[in-house]
């Protein structure tokens, strides 16, 4: 017995009945898309998914931020530049290029005080 009245084997059955669940939820997706890489959709869409969701998130940082203050809105259009510019250029590095855009978008906002 566990303190509260809780039996060990009942809790190790628990447990065991959560790791399996949970390790065949994210096995799955894996297993399933394996006879699937070869596919041309599948690959089209590992090439553009990353950019599209970073447009949609750009698109809403934009809109959110439009009206509040222009110095903002112009670091996040400079930013935008920079990272784009940089994914077409150095080969597609979605960690490279985001990364140098969030940089451009902090020095410019903190350091060049275009905020």
């Amino acid at each position: 017995m566990i303190a509260g009245g809780l039996n060990g084997w009942y809790v190790a059955g628990v447990l065991a009945i959560m790791f399996a669940i949970t390790f065949t939820l994210r096995a799955l997706p894996f297993a399933l898309l394996k006879p699937l890489r070869a596919s041309r959709f599948v690959q089209t869409m590992s090439v553009w998914m990353p950019v599209g969701i970073l447009g949609i998130l750009a698109a809403v940082t934009f809109r959110s931020s439009a009206g509040h203050d222009t110095g903002s809105l112009l670091s996040g259009l400079i930013a935008v530049v920079v990272t784009v510019v940089v994914h077409l250029t150095l080969g597609r590095r979605t960690l490279l290029s985001v990364g140098l855009g969030t940089a451009t978008f902090v020095v410019l906002v903190n350091v060049a005080g275009m905020a």
